[in-house]
């Protein structure tokens, strides 16, 4: 089987969805499937507020949905098209397989304009309800696509990801009761930066020896408050070693699809407190101490003071993170590009 994937997003900037393709990649080489990959080869830098260079990246994606992509799957001879983000064009003509990630749009209207929550609704039902196949990246997210989407369960495949851009050790992992308290991530509403922020500023206040907050990755920007600093656009090096020195992961998403940093900090044996979302609850399971929104300052006081839960939570975390591996999401994968091109 030759797969065609897009690989367009891996080239613009760190993301969990560029994690996602160059790791899927990877691990479907690694079990001999065939891939090949086409990218977009013109995009304009994000529009950030200009109306016009936002309209002319709209164009150019549609172009190559439509023209670009179609064209690449015919000159690759291509049995399968997969798209890591809810996409779909009739003009691909072979079966195609598309990746939903969340519908966080769709159960969080007040954080999404009405426009792109209207424009993404059709995308994301256009791809569940044309694509032969759908790869979710949690149960969750698959009760969404269902529900929200239309999406046909007999048509979806489950596939978790792997831990993202460190690997696991073999070693335990000292406590390092110093250490600080990291976030992984960007600043969008889902992610709950603002929440994180003042529950932070409250454990702050009431603690006798407060640990530092690092806010890492494209959330780095909102750094500057007493005990938080950023470490913006870290490599995996330095990602790893952020949390190899890190006394705690604090993950306030209210949404979560799957949550690739909690995979990767309980691979490391980094004791993680999280928002207890439908994502989180799945990928953590008895892992992590789980809080409800109000409740994430006490989550961070209680971790960051206490070595015997953090050991707990270590200890438990390594074991769960076992069972999530890039080698196993690559099987989930060929059991989508499987169903979607039929017997």
């Amino acid at each position: 089987m030759r797969v065609l994937i897009d690989t367009s997003y891996a080239a613009r900037g760190a993301s969990g969805t560029a994690v996602y393709v160059r790791r899927l990649v990877g691990a479907l080489r690694a079990q001999g499937v065939e891939v090949v990959e086409a990218a977009q080869p013109r995009r304009l830098a994000p529009g950030a507020g200009n109306p016009a260079r936002s309209a002319a990246n709209a164009t150019l994606d549609w172009l190559w949905l439509h023209v670009g992509l179609p064209r690449a799957a015919r000159a690759a001879g291509a049995d399968v098209v997969h798209h890591p983000l809810p996409a779909f064009s009739p003009r691909i003509g072979v079966p195609q397989v598309a990746t939903v990630h969340d519908v966080a749009f769709a159960g969080m209207r007040r954080h999404y304009s009405g426009a792109w929550r209207r424009l993404a609704l059709r995308a994301y039902r256009s791809a569940a309800r044309g694509s032969e196949a759908l790869v979710c990246v949690s149960e969750a997210t698959a009760a969404e696509a269902v529900g929200v989407l239309g999406a046909d369960r007999e048509r979806l495949v489950v596939a978790h990801h792997g831990p993202g851009q460190v690997e696991p050790v073999a070693t335990a992992r000292a406590d390092r009761p110093g250490g600080a308290l990291l976030f992984v991530g960007d600043a969008e509403p889902r992610k709950n930066l603002a929440g994180l922020l003042a529950a932070y500023a409250r454990y702050r206040a009431e603690a006798t020896d407060p640990a530092p907050l690092v806010l890492v990755g494209a959330a780095a920007g909102a750094a500057g408050e007493p005990g938080v600093t950023g470490a913006p656009g870290p490599s995996a090096a330095e990602l790893a070693g952020l949390m190899d020195g890190a006394r705690a992961l604090v993950h306030p998403s209210l949404h979560e699809g799957f949550g690739l940093p909690l995979v990767e900090a309980m691979a490391l044996g980094v004791p993680v407190v999280a928002v207890a979302s439908a994502g989180a609850r799945e990928v953590c399971g008895e892992a992590a101490l789980l809080v409800e929104p109000d409740g994430l300052a006490d989550g961070i006081a209680a971790v960051a003071g206490d070595a015997e839960l953090r050991a707990g939570l270590a200890e438990r975390g390594r074991e769960r993170a076992r069972s999530f591996t890039w080698e196993g999401s690559a099987r989930a994968h060929l059991r989508a590009y499987t169903l979607a091109v039929g017997p």
